[in-house]
């Protein structure tokens, strides 16, 4: 037996596991992207957007997915198991880069958006501070990119990773179907 063998005994040769290596690397893009989306919110003060509340999902549910999918792929789950948790975490990745398209098309005012805006709720006190108070809540609005880098919005980043992680997936997918 090589020192090598035994190292990483779950792993084998490189690619010999398609399902642990698409999801372990899916979990580590999911992590990164929430961190991500939670770094802006509560460091850079960006505020999401209903929409961009609701891309968060697909994430919310590819982290934990993404950590059972591996484990249970480390330990030799069957082949059908793990093609149905790789084709959700192929799914829910390419419907969230719709939900992301959509929302940087409103942003670029290709299309109307959701007519619901969001702000933080606050204690507004008494009638007198009312009004006050309404002048200090800001509203954030989907079709206005709160930021950009080279010319995409979060939004549009979304649509680029989300992809990634699909095609990931799908990768691991069919590599898993060909064992």
């Amino acid at each position: 037996m090589t020192s090598n063998s035994t190292a990483i005994p779950l792993l084998g040769r490189p690619g010999a596991n398609p399902a642990l290596t698409a999801s372990l690397a899916i979990l580590v893009i999911a992590v990164a992207a929430t961190g991500g989306a939670w770094f802006f919110q509560l460091v850079v003060k960006i505020q999401p957007c209903p929409l961009c509340l609701e891309q968060r999902y697909a994430y919310y549910l590819a982290v934990p997915l993404a950590a059972l999918l591996a484990i249970t792929a480390a330990r030799g789950a069957p082949r059908p198991l793990l093609l149905a948790g790789l084709a959700i975490l192929a799914l829910a990745p390419l419907a969230n880069a719709g939900l992301a398209a959509y929302h940087s098309g409103v942003e670029w005012g290709f299309w109307q958006g959701p007519t619901d805006c969001a702000g933080p709720i606050a204690n507004l006190g008494s009638a007198n501070d009312l009004l006050q108070h309404l002048d200090t809540v800001k509203v954030v609005r989907c079709d206005e990119a709160q930021w950009r880098f080279l010319g995409l919005s979060l939004a549009g980043y979304n649509v680029l990773i989300s992809l990634l992680m699909a095609a990931i997936a799908a990768w691991g997918f069919v590599g898993t179907a060909k064992r």
